[in-house]
């Protein structure tokens, strides 16, 4: 208790009221003093034995250490590993990955690896995903009549809490905490934006480096500026209290993604998975970026941006907004069959656009890689995919050949005679099984830069010029292929209205 005026005199007592007096000093001292002069530390005296295996935490940004001493703290890893995106510390991590049993080198190809999830753990999980806001309408509108709405799904602070304290406590001991600091767009550019991922699965680690831009150069951008805060654990501290399938740590019955949009912060438990785990992609670069878009003034969309050239030589460049698993990387990789066009890749999946000063809407693609979806991608549908995934590629859940491979279905490729295929859930497979030797969702995460088409703008730090916007989606029948809108107004009313069908993207079937 700390008394506003001097305590109350006792009589006949001055040698009670010195002291009284001398603690009330001391306690000011504690209270006011010693948390100015003493430096941030872990506080936990569970992490007296952290080992930090790379990099100075002494080093990071004030913010950044304070994110991950706290992090700390509450996950109490065993070790801490800074990552600085070199090569050297890929290999490092791929090796940890294979020694491990989560990863399988593809000897057919150039640095190319195989992962297989746990079968629960295999897409985006749109039901456990949820905004973090004081109130329900900052986040959805509700349905007439109730019910779940179908535009997303809102929780309350006070939730949030409960499940926070429910899952992370302890969730990452005997694991590594990897410190992954990234950028959004080219590092510097006025379009890109910083995020620092902690997580204790090093298949992210492999994965971030893929697609988005990662280390040193990130931090040193960064100096004391602001970042979007993302915490992933696997949520299987060790020891394990039950084996792992296909050596895939994951927590099923207690994942949650959620996003706090207020404090830029993104928490996911449970889930290795892409969407899941790589916290840069849907979770930053769409759902947090959209808040940040919003503030700011510009717009972050679920959108492919190609460029097209005329046989006259005249460029134009748009985006495209469709669904995952609807063919965003097709048409960002088009083959054009009209004599004289060309056209060249910016991104597949996102775009991130601004107004310039001269009222030009310019775009840049946040990510460094794409993560397609494999099944239906062939030599005949995507023949520019199909070159680029040849060399320093991570799959996930595709099927396996014999001779060192990789297949799936649609990819329209006869194989050898011998050679055989085991399937996503490492049996043996043949087509009359029943059922898809790839995962539907099954993905192939590579870098942009080895695209054959990549256009030579596609890291522009001011972007590129976007001067038409195609809405579209998976729809068989009851809509016209493709019809034009009659102008912005009507476009932009198509667009909103659009509909499509569920994919295998999320965890529903569609």
């Amino acid at each position: 208790i700390l008394f506003p005026n001097p305590p109350p005199v006792l009589p006949h007592t001055p040698s009670l009221l010195l002291i009284l007096s001398f603690f009330l000093s001391i306690f000011n001292f504690l209270l006011f003093r010693l948390p100015t002069i003493m430096p941030p530390q872990l506080q936990s005296q569970s992490q007296k034995g952290l080992k930090v295996i790379q990099g100075d935490l002494s080093a990071l940004p004030p913010a950044v250490r304070e994110f991950v001493e706290t992090n700390v703290t509450l996950c109490q890893p065993e070790e801490l590993h800074i990552c600085d995106g070199s090569d050297e510390e890929n290999r490092v991590i791929l090796t940890q990955l294979e020694e491990q049993g989560m990863i399988k080198k593809l000897s057919k190809y150039e640095n190319c690896w195989l992962a297989r999830t746990d079968p629960m753990d295999v897409a985006r999980v749109e039901s456990k995903t949820v905004i973090v806001t004081k109130d329900q309408k900052d986040t959805i509108p509700s349905p007439l009549g109730g019910g779940v709405s179908q535009l997303g799904r809102w929780m309350s602070p006070g939730e949030f809490d409960k499940a926070m304290t429910q899952r992370f406590p302890g969730c990452m001991k005997g694991r590594t905490m990897y410190v992954i600091p990234f950028s959004m767009g080219p590092v510097g550019s006025p379009l890109s934006k910083i995020g620092v991922e902690l997580t204790d699965s090093p298949y992210v680690v492999a994965s971030m480096r893929v697609m988005t831009r990662m280390g040193k150069a990130v931090l040193s951008a960064l100096e004391n500026g602001e970042f979007v805060r993302c915490l992933h654990s696997v949520g299987c501290p060790l020891p394990l209290k039950k084996p792992l399938v296909n050596n895939w740590p994951c927590n099923p019955e207690l994942t949650l993604v959620a996003h706090i949009p207020d404090r830029r912060h993104i928490v996911s438990f449970g889930s290795g998975y892409g969407g899941n785990s790589l916290l840069g992609k849907k979770c930053f670069a769409l759902r947090i970026a959209s808040r940040i878009a919003k503030e700011e003034g510009w717009l972050a969309e679920h959108m492919l941006i190609l460029g097209v050239t005329n046989p006259a030589g005249e460029k134009k460049y748009m985006a495209a907004a469709f669904p995952s698993a609807c063919g965003k990387t097709n048409l960002a990789m088009l083959c054009p069959t009209l004599p004289g066009w060309k056209v060249e890749c910016v991104g597949d999946d996102i775009a991130w656009m601004k107004f310039d000063h001269h009222g030009n809407l310019r775009a840049i693609n946040p990510e460094n890689g794409f993560f397609g979806v494999a099944p239906g991608t062939s030599a005949t549908t995507n023949p520019n995919a199909m070159a680029t995934i040849i060399k320093n590629t991570l799959f996930t859940n595709v099927a396996e050949t014999s001779d060192g491979g990789i297949y799936w279905e649609g990819m329209d490729q006869s194989l050898p005679e011998g050679v055989t295929i085991t399937s996503w859930k490492n049996k043996l497979w043949s087509p009359e099984d029943g059922e898809p030797s790839a995962h539907p969702n099954s993905r192939f995460c590579t870098p942009a830069g080895q695209c054959p088409i990549i256009d030579p703008l596609w890291e522009s730090p001011e972007g590129v010029p976007i001067e038409a916007i195609i809405f579209g989606g998976r729809r068989p029948e009851g809509v016209p292929l493709v019809y034009e809108a009659f102008s912005w107004q009507h476009g932009v009313f198509v667009g909103a209205a659009m509909r499509s069908e569920a994919t295998a993207a999320a965890e529903h079937k569609g």
